[in-house]
């Protein structure tokens, strides 16, 4: 790659990046139905001429967002997990930590509020957490071919989007749901059983 294409890509990269880190402000503070394209073009500091070519619809930019904020809490997960050798132990711990990476950090959280109406907010949040699913069980169940599960990987995920979008009692409630149903299964799966265990 040549230089100036390489500066190129380092200002395409430096807009996305603001462009979307000015989108998640704005989905913590008003929710993510409430924030249209103008709204995160001005908040960006940039013209919707160029919020549109980096984001052609308002699909595309929710879509990139949570990408982006999956790949965070994904290797958060990966730290908080990394030093568990016991692949049950693992696989429920680092269902926890996303869960509560999500919980904690508003601009994430604002996808899981039961203000959001599931027409819009649902299913951009679906579409982008299903781009990063086979990442994420990467990273939650240390299985070195995500691909060899993507059905395992889109349960973890849904279960992931379930406990955020109608959670328990209480965190030790989650806990136990899924240390006696979601572990087992997960790991009874003989796709990549071998591989997590291993």
């Amino acid at each position: 790659m040549s230089w100036r294409a390489t500066q190129r890509s380092a200002r395409e990269s430096a807009a996305t990046d603001r462009i979307l880190t000015a989108a998640g402000e704005l989905f913590g503070r008003d929710g993510v139905a409430a924030v249209g394209m103008a709204e995160v073009a001005a908040a960006a500091g940039c013209s919707r001429a160029t919020l549109y070519r980096y984001f052609p619809t308002r699909q595309a930019l929710h879509v990139a967002f949570v990408e982006r904020e999956a790949r965070t809490v994904a290797a958060t997960v990966r730290d908080g997990a990394a030093a568990i050798d016991d692949p049950a132990d693992r696989l429920a711990t680092a269902l926890a930590t996303a869960v509560a990476e999500v919980r904690r950090t508003p601009q994430l959280a604002a996808w899981f509020s039961p203000d959001e109406p599931p027409a819009g907010g649902l299913a951009a949040r679906s579409a982008g957490i299903e781009a990063v699913a086979a990442g994420l069980l990467h990273e939650l169940t240390g299985t070195v071919d995500a691909d060899a599960a993507p059905s395992a990987a889109r349960w973890l995920v849904r279960v992931v989007v379930s406990l955020l979008s109608h959670p328990e009692r209480t965190v030790g409630d989650e806990d136990d749901l899924v240390r006696r149903f979601v572990v087992p299964a997960v790991l009874a799966d003989p796709a990549f059983a071998a591989t997590v265990t291993g």
